[in-house]
């Protein structure tokens, strides 16, 4: 049962509360007259600053009150009583991230050409979009508030960039004082009220490497299960990230990092029953050694930041071989594509398109993409952009063409210089596909 109590329309909306964006046809928020462009003040009571807050005030709870703001102005009390568990049936308006505070040294956002989009100039620091995404923060900037919202409604697990536990290492990495670089006491707070934290380190060539990168490890590891598991990604240089203090990672570098961390993660597996301090694959294959097996990386814990996704990728296409092995492609003479992907992974995926080409009669091959937007030290498929694709219209051939979805925004189809899929059809004059591996599998009909 639910009622209203309408009051006069007010002069001037206020941007208070979240806004809705859906509504869901025969659900509940329909049948309390609920539309889009409506804001939810309150719960209870409570304010409501964004979804999160949404959900974690409704959440088990079977009588509320609804302070809602209507578009037109109206303000709106809604008493409702629904039934365990039944969804509202509303969509809400994306989370405006909070800005990044920090100065860091290797900042990704210093090495976008200048006509790059404006959105990719934005540095997010939000810790809401750390549990919803695992979006790293450093934690630097955070505040009491935000502490305190973290442990109320258990955002769990917390992604935290900490690059380096010297706190001199770190000042000068991120671009503040010691004092903010410090947050041993924040994370340690949070730990105590149950909060998880997985922990990343750009490995930065002789800044955070070395002496500074296994104290970095053994301090996190000290704090495990609390802390989860830390990954070790490599320093992105573009061709614009021109500070002088930062220095190119080479495959001499990369051979050294893994021979310096393979005994500390035997120990460590030894110890915690896990490899915790797991090194990016970008390092394996740049050092031109293969990744590590399956039982490596246990659940995958940090697969997000390109640890274990090669692995992952072997497993996933070996699982594909056996299913077209029981329903081969209809018609495989008609599979004859190009599949584009950054130079690191190609070389990984070039010897698995030949496998499923000699067992299932397509005509599929991996082509490298040389990153010229960013420079030649950015070798990785999602920074793929659409003109590096056309500059390598040359050696594509077939009838279609795919691309990692990776590449393009997540809800809509643009690269990050700008390209549309369909402007980049309108080039090549074939077929665009962006696909995920499971996309790519429904290409081969399975």
């Amino acid at each position: 049962m639910y009622e209203f109590a309408v009051t006069p329309a007010v002069t001037q909306i206020r941007r208070r509360g979240v806004e809705i964006t859906g509504v869901a046809a025969g659900g509940l928020a329909a049948e309390l007259e609920l539309e889009p462009g409506d804001r939810v003040v309150r719960v209870n009571g409570r304010a409501v600053r964004d979804y999160l807050d949404f959900r974690f005030r409704t959440g088990g709870e079977t009588e509320l009150t609804l302070d809602v703001l209507k578009r037109n102005g109206e303000e709106w009390e809604v008493l409702i009583e629904r039934g365990e568990g039944e969804d509202f049936g509303l969509s809400f308006e994306n989370i405006v991230p909070r800005q990044c505070a920090n100065e860091c040294l290797f900042c990704f956002c210093k090495g976008n050409p200048p006509d790059a989009r404006p959105a990719l100039f934005f540095r997010d620091e939000d810790v809401r979009l750390s549990f919803l995404y695992g979006n790293y923060t450093t934690l630097t900037s955070i505040t009491e508030a935000e502490v305190r919202r973290v442990i109320e409604q258990r955002l769990t697990p917390q992604y935290v960039s900490v690059h380096a536990t010297d706190l001199k290492v770190r000042a000068l990495l991120l671009g503040v004082d010691e004092k903010r670089a410090d947050i041993s006491a924040k994370m340690r707070r949070l730990m105590d009220a149950g909060i998880e934290i997985h922990a990343q380190v750009v490995l930065c060539p002789g800044i955070n490497d070395g002496e500074v990168l296994k104290k970095t490890v053994d301090d996190l590891a000290a704090e495990h299960p609390r802390v989860k598991s830390v990954a070790i990604v490599p320093l992105g240089l573009t061709k614009y990230l021109t500070d002088e203090r930062l220095t190119p990672v080479t495959p001499e570098f990369c051979r050294h990092v893994v021979r310096e961390l393979e005994p500390v993660q035997k120990l460590l597996r030894a110890r915690l029953g896990t490899t915790f301090a797991f090194l990016g694959d970008e390092i394996y294959l740049r050092a031109g050694l293969d990744v590590p097996p399956r039982r490596h990386y246990g659940d995958y814990p940090q697969i997000e930041d390109g640890v274990g996704m090669v692995r992952s990728f072997r497993e996933e296409f070996a699982r594909l071989l056996r299913r077209l092995e029981r329903r081969p492609p209809r018609a495989p003479e008609s599979l004859n594509a190009s599949v584009l992907t950054g130079k690191l992974f190609a070389p990984v995926l070039s010897p698995l398109l030949d496998q499923l080409n000699a067992r299932s009669g397509t005509r599929l091959r991996a082509i490298a993409v040389e990153n010229d937007y960013f420079g030649p030290d950015i070798v990785v498929a999602g920074l793929m952009t659409g003109r590096d694709v056309l500059a390598a219209r040359d050696k594509i051939g077939g009838d279609f063409l795919v691309l990692p979805s990776v590449a393009f925004k997540s809800d809509e189809p643009v690269m990050l210089d700008g390209m549309t899929l369909g402007e980049l059809e309108a080039e090549l004059g074939l077929p665009v596909h962006a696909a995920d591996f499971d996309g790519f599998a429904r290409l081969l009909g399975v």
